[in-house]
């Protein structure tokens, strides 16, 4: 049986993380977040803030989908491929293609990429590992036209996707 939320744990790694709208760090963010933590009996700093995670089993948390390919060239992207980038829909793209095709713009939501992580091989804690978490095995392509895409990234290509 877990405690609630908010009390004190030994082990962090057995809860999964998730933002909590009504944490005392949102309701006292231009305040003392430390303070606050302390009047809820959290630990900051060397430890972690209790309130930030919840009973999830992590069996059944959600993981990044891994999708095989590249939605415009279609190139294989494999769980280890550094060249993959996503958008934070997980829109899934080459590198090549994100420099030279979309110039950073998603052509799905108009957002920015970031290398996509890479899911360990190796099972470094239990159940975490991309044989125990495969990859997705559907493939996507483009939603949207050439030109259309073209058109996207050339209206909005000069604006830095922290600001779109």
């Amino acid at each position: 049986m877990a405690p609630a939320i908010g009390a004190k744990r030994e082990r962090p790694s057995d809860w999964a993380y998730i933002n909590v709208n009504n944490c005392c760090c949102k309701q006292q963010r231009t305040g003392d977040v430390e303070a606050a933590a302390r009047r809820e009996g959290n630990v900051l700093g060397g430890a972690w803030h209790a309130s930030l995670f919840a009973t999830i089993d992590k069996a059944n948390t959600m993981a990044l989908e891994l999708r095989p390919n590249c939605e415009c060239c279609d190139r294989d992207l494999p769980p280890a491929s550094t060249a993959a980038r996503i958008c934070s829909y997980e829109c899934t793209f080459c590198a090549d293609c994100v420099d030279n095709v979309l110039d950073n713009v998603c052509p799905n939501c108009g957002g920015g990429f970031a290398p996509r992580p890479i899911r360990p091989a190796t099972e470094w804690r239990p159940g975490l590992t991309v044989a125990k978490r495969p990859p997705s095995d559907k493939r996507r392509s483009l939603s949207y036209s050439r030109e259309e895409i073209a058109a996207l990234s050339q209206r909005i290509r000069g604006i830095p996707p922290e600001k779109r």
